[in-house]
């Protein structure tokens, strides 16, 4: 059997996985749909069912439209935009480097965007500007981590992973100098955005930035087969007349977008794009025809459900502390049934 012939079956599943791929469509579209109506439904002023209904309909009380409308409905759509960013990026960039510890943050995107933050709270610039920042310093530091990886018609997968690195261990060091140094007020403002939030994020949020992920995650859902061609290797995927260099910039440069995009809206929420790959991996295996927009979706569940418990409790939480606190432990057991696998 040749190896094109291989890549067109792997995405024919047997009947056992077919319906496995059914059942994990339908729990997360469930799941998806249970929390955000949760998210909608409770907060400081929790709202039953008929009222949920009235206020999207534009009926009833005035301050329950206000509560959906301009409160929870754009901080649920940020949430979901945030996390599907973050899952498919993250999924995009395993599958690019063929390593399952990547994630969106790997090529210095959340260096790039904490040290754009900080310098412009800093600066006192206005508010506004600070979410174009944090994209423009994510942008810039990736394309830096490809110039230096890239040598001729090449790009060292070994030099990429360095050299993200190297420039988040030099732009952290700058970021963490500047921090000390800031006043009090200052250092505040800056160290809840670094950790990651979507407290106080509205429609300038979802409207501005919403478009052009939903664009990127298009075109990365439409990059599966040339995510699939990589994984197979280096000397396979050129056999079969794939540019190494092109796929891997077109890949990584899809991947960044939604990550910078996901970082200009809530920060830096970690270990959503490490996580949930390897989870829908589990449940719909390895063709990333499915692992790509299954991410997308698990992703959203995932940040939505984060930002649905961080704002449950007496005082709401970051919800990148949240994800972190939930991720490292699921991430931990992964890590020991690949220990068992290998055993």
């Amino acid at each position: 059997m040749t190896t094109t012939t291989r890549v067109s079956q792997s995405a024919k599943a047997p009947p056992r996985q077919r319906r496995r791929i059914a059942l994990a469509s339908s729990l997360l579209g469930l799941g998806l749909l249970a929390v955000i109506f949760l998210s909608l439904t409770n907060g400081s002023v929790a709202l039953s069912g008929s009222e949920l209904l009235a206020a999207a309909l534009r009926r009833g009380s005035d301050i329950h439209q206000t509560i959906v409308w301009d409160l929870r409905l754009p901080r649920v759509l940020a949430a979901l935009i945030v996390g599907a960013a973050l899952g498919l990026s993250g999924a995009l960039l395993q599958g690019m480097l063929r390593n399952g510890l990547a994630s969106p943050f790997l090529l210095g995107i959340s260096a790039g965007a904490g040290l754009m933050v900080v310098l412009m709270i800093g600066l006192n610039l206005l508010q506004i500007w600070v979410p174009f920042g944090a994209w423009l310093g994510a942008v810039v530091t990736t394309l830096l981590v490809y110039l230096l990886a890239r040598t001729g018609t090449t790009l060292s997968i070994e030099r990429l992973i360095l050299g993200g690195v190297a420039f988040s261990s030099f732009f952290g060091a700058i970021q963490s100098l500047l921090l000390l140094n800031s006043p009090d007020g200052q250092f505040q403002a800056a160290l809840n955005w670094l950790i990651g939030s979507l407290n106080g994020r509205g429609w300038t949020e979802v409207t501005i930035v919403g478009p052009g992920v939903l664009v990127a995650a298009i075109a990365g859902c439409l990059l599966a087969r040339q995510v699939n061609v990589l994984c197979l290797g280096d000397d396979l995927a050129t056999g079969l007349g794939t540019s190494l260099l092109r796929s891997r910039c077109l890949i990584g440069g899809i991947a960044t977008l939604l990550a910078a995009g996901a970082v200009s809206i809530a920060g830096l929420v970690g270990f959503v794009g490490l996580i949930v790959p390897h989870g829908v991996r589990l449940l719909v295996g390895t063709d990333y025809r499915l692992v790509l927009p299954f991410s997308a979706l698990g992703g959203a569940f995932v940040l939505a459900g984060a930002d649905l418990l961080a704002r449950t409790g007496p005082v709401e939480l970051p919800v990148g502390a949240v994800t972190a606190l939930l991720g490292a432990p699921v991430f931990i057991w992964l890590l020991y049934r690949r220990r068992l696998g290998g055993r």
